[in-house]
């Protein structure tokens, strides 16, 4: 006989736990899975030459007759961006709201898939079915439009999870954060509670959207003589909006620039979610019919991103725009964790063209603050507290206010990515560990740069190479030509001429030694001579690189 009420709720984080990124975390109830989020993070300083980041999703492939599709909270990167990588190995279907498949299907045009991925587009406030689950949508306010909050509904009880959210009551467009809805799933009794963690050490409340839109219009009117160049993220439509208002305000005509900027920007125009008035938008090819201050440029490049459209202009690399003096330039954005260097370097580099930058109190988080993860908390009343979304010590703070609300200690779980959570009314406990980790992307590669690949990449930059080429005498094995060295990265040859020199003495005479012996084969004699240069190498500059052995025999 089948146990009916007995089986528990699994709560599977597949990545995204320990660093701003690459979330995605799948829900199972015996022969159900869902997956919520599929996001990509970019590489970080030591990751040399790899252009995105995407989980592993081996747990998935290993159970796909079990899983019912991907359910997605909002339109960002770091929650759809490995989509479409994901996709050509698992073809399974997406749920989510109407501007985040508007940008979902921006992608899967650029990688042929629109025809054979199956899509559904819901509404705040709907519900849809998948195997035992059901995952109501509800409204929230992010620094994107249509983000989602969701309530999975399963046998075992209700899961909230907030997505990435703030508490706006003025939203620059739509309608404030459904927190009515909250209220009423928690008057039912929530299993448990996985909230945004991003601000949860900072105290008070996110201000609203609507106060950059303040802060714009007085820098506008402090600014009517010089060409305004305001850098923020592609995704944040509103901030966009606002850009674009205050432009229309003040009788300036705007160019955006930057592919994922405009990408974005028309998706949202053709969905109604930015209204453009007539005339105010005009091509990058125009500006020069306009004089410079009545033109504003949106771009993207605010954190610093070396190829973003910013970046290029600063560096003087832009096919059309480049920053002169008296041009101000707005960073309408925080750095992100570990992104502050680069901020500070184009900071540098435009002050030095003679342009102003401003970058105070331009931005307002999408994430909410204490205060407002305390509300949430308060109106959801869950068993059990899940930090998710930010690194260890965002995930602690928001733990401890968990907490100071009443909830015990040992229904508070920080989990790492891989974990198994099992939970019901009566208990919850880590209960397994499945496989998780990084894929790695380069160029059209997806997974072919692993952490071998990743070390010799930092072997050759650090230390270079040094390639041996000597051949022998089919048969005999006698040395006919060689041993040359060929160095790249590791001394500048025409200034080194008597290292090499030695270099190649101490080798001929190791090779010829080891060519005498009755065992040479080839496999000794490039053991001999990587041994050899290695000792010299070391003893005479105490480096080490990569030395590369090629025998050729004739």
């Amino acid at each position: 006989m089948k146990k009916t009420n007995h089986s528990k709720l699994k709560i599977i984080p597949l990545g995204g736990l320990e660093k701003i990124g690459m979330n995605i975390t799948a829900f199972e109830y015996e022969d159900s899975i869902i997956v919520v989020d599929c996001g990509l993070s970019f590489p970080e300083d030591d990751m040399l030459g790899i252009d995105l980041v995407i989980p592993d999703v081996s747990y998935l492939k290993n159970n796909i007759q079990k899983v019912k599709g991907f359910v997605i909270t909002h339109g960002h990167e770091d929650h759809i961006g490995a989509l479409p990588y994901i996709l050509k190995e698992m073809n399974l279907p997406i749920y989510t709201t109407r501007l985040t498949m508007g940008i979902i299907e921006k992608k899967l045009e650029e990688h042929n898939l629109m025809r054979s991925t199956r899509r559904k587009v819901v509404r705040h406030g709907q519900s849809i079915n998948l195997g035992k689950f059901r995952i109501e949508f509800i409204k929230t306010n992010h620094s994107i439009q249509d983000a989602s909050a969701l309530a999975i509904y399963s046998p075992a009880g209700i899961v909230v999870h907030t997505g990435d959210f703030k508490v706006d009551y003025t939203p620059v467009f739509g309608d404030a954060i459904d927190l009515q809805r909250f209220a009423e799933i928690g008057k039912k009794g929530v299993l448990a509670l996985m909230s945004d963690s991003t601000n949860a050490e900072r105290r008070g409340f996110t201000p609203s959207e609507r106060t950059v839109g303040a802060t714009f219009d007085r820098i506008f009117a402090e600014h009517r003589n010089t060409r305004l160049i305001i850098a923020t993220f592609a995704s944040n439509v509103d901030r966009v909006q606002q850009i674009i208002n205050t432009s229309y305000k003040y009788g300036r005509k705007v160019v955006v620039e930057g592919r994922s900027m405009v990408n974005i920007i028309s998706v949202a125009s053709e969905l109604g979610y930015l209204n453009v008035p007539e005339k105010t938008l005009i091509d990058v090819d125009e500006l020069r019919n306009y004089p410079p201050e009545k033109t504003t440029i949106i771009t993207t490049g605010s954190q610093g991103e070396s190829m973003a459209a910013l970046s290029r202009m600063a560096a003087d690399i832009h096919k059309k725009i480049s920053i002169m003096p008296g041009d101000t330039i707005i960073l309408s954005s925080n750095p992100i964790p570990g992104n502050e260097k680069a901020v500070s370097h184009i900071i540098n580099e435009i002050s030095a063209k003679g342009a102003d930058v401003i970058f105070q109190d331009v931005h307002v988080s999408g994430h909410a603050c204490q205060e407002e993860l305390k509300l949430i908390y308060s109106l959801v009343k869950p068993k059990y507290a899940i930090p998710v979304h930010g690194e260890y010590r965002h995930l602690k703070a928001n733990a401890e206010i968990a907490k100071n609300l009443g909830i015990p200690k040992e229904n508070i779980f920080i989990l790492r990515s891989g974990e198994v959570l099992a939970l019901d009314e009566n208990s919850a406990d880590i209960v397994d560990h499945v496989h998780t980790g990084e894929v790695m992307v380069d160029g059209l590669g997806v997974g072919d740069v692993g952490n071998i690949v990743l070390r010799d990449r930092q072997h050759l930059s650090q230390d270079g190479i040094l390639i041996v080429v000597l051949t022998l005498e089919k048969g005999s094995s006698r040395l006919l030509a060689g041993p040359d060295i060929v160095s790249r990265g590791f001394v500048y040859v025409r200034e080194s001429e008597s290292l090499m020199e030695e270099a190649r003495h101490v080798l001929t005479e190791a090779v010829e030694k080891c060519l005498m012996s009755r065992h040479a084969d080839w496999s000794k004699i490039k053991n001999v001579i990587k041994d050899t240069m290695n000792d010299f190498i070391w003893k005479r500059t105490k480096r080490r690189p990569m030395i590369l052995p090629i025998i050729m025999d004739v």
